[in-house]
């Protein structure tokens, strides 16, 4: 099964919300989902952007792909920050040249 980070729209008409799912790849856009890690809301200015950290980078860390666009509000929200320093080995030695 491919998972996916991506936006399922919620809101009225002219007026669009989204939430930031991880869902099935092969469910509809606003379909069945996973789990809710976060909203967005484009309208306000600057645009509003709220999103469980660390239920993000567990769902990165388990292989989840996220599309353009959560990309890019992981990246101003820090979660892909958060998500390369848990993906780094924890012991980085550096290597020391022989004398």
């Amino acid at each position: 099964m491919s998972v996916k980070i991506r936006l399922a729209r919620a809101g009225r008409k002219k007026s669009p919300a989204y939430r930031v799912v991880v869902a099935d790849s092969r469910r509809a856009r606003d379909g069945r989902f996973i789990e809710i890690i976060g909203y967005y809301q484009p309208l306000y200015d600057p645009p509003q952007i709220e999103v469980d950290v660390e239920k993000a980078v567990s769902w990165l860390l388990k292989g989840a792909i996220p599309s353009d666009t959560v990309r890019s509000i992981f990246r101003k929200a820090g979660v892909l920050k958060k998500f390369h320093e848990a993906r780094a080995p924890k012991n980085r030695q550096t290597a020391q040249p022989s004398a």
